[in-house]
């Protein structure tokens, strides 16, 4: 079932009708992009020790030692914010990255978070939350027409 928006769904502002027509389709790889790119300084906190970051082998024993996590967790969190968050941003295998992103802000907002209350100025849950589900809507819609994935597919669907 397809939704056809009729006069009365497409815009409050008919006037603006054609100017929201035409950037209706960036609003996707706006939230893709910035979604994937805003992860990826968390990453190089924990494993290189940029912005203010500790580097890995902190990182590692702050996750063993105050959260009671693996220290290797913090290898693994790194590497999704960096390299998942790069590819989020491209729209490359983007089901898949989201899926790491999203299972690993559930982590960070059940077991680190969700006790220091919900602002994200407390150390609350609010950050990981949002960043959690944005990434699960990309799960839910892939990468969109402004993606990597969709770029591949056109190829190989011409190639084959």
């Amino acid at each position: 079932m397809t939704f056809v928006p009729t006069s009365a769904t497409t815009s409050l502002a008919p006037a603006l009708e054609k100017l929201t027509g035409a950037i209706r389709p960036l609003g996707e790889p706006l939230m893709r992009i910035t979604t994937g790119l805003l992860l990826v300084p968390h990453g190089a906190q924990k494993l290189f020790g940029w912005f203010g970051g500790y580097g890995l082998e902190a990182t590692g024993q702050f996750f063993a030692a105050k959260l009671g996590l693996p220290a290797g967790l913090a290898l693994a969190a790194g590497l999704i914010e960096v390299f998942g968050g790069l590819m989020l941003a491209a729209g490359l295998a983007t089901r898949a990255v989201a899926l790491l992103i999203f299972g690993m802000m559930a982590v960070a907002t059940l077991h680190v978070h969700l006790s220091l209350g919900f602002f994200w100025t407390n150390g609350g849950y609010e950050y990981p939350l949002f960043w959690g589900l944005a990434a699960l809507s990309f799960v839910l819609s892939g990468g969109g027409r402004h993606s990597l994935d969709r770029l591949i597919l056109q190829r190989a669907r011409t190639a084959g």
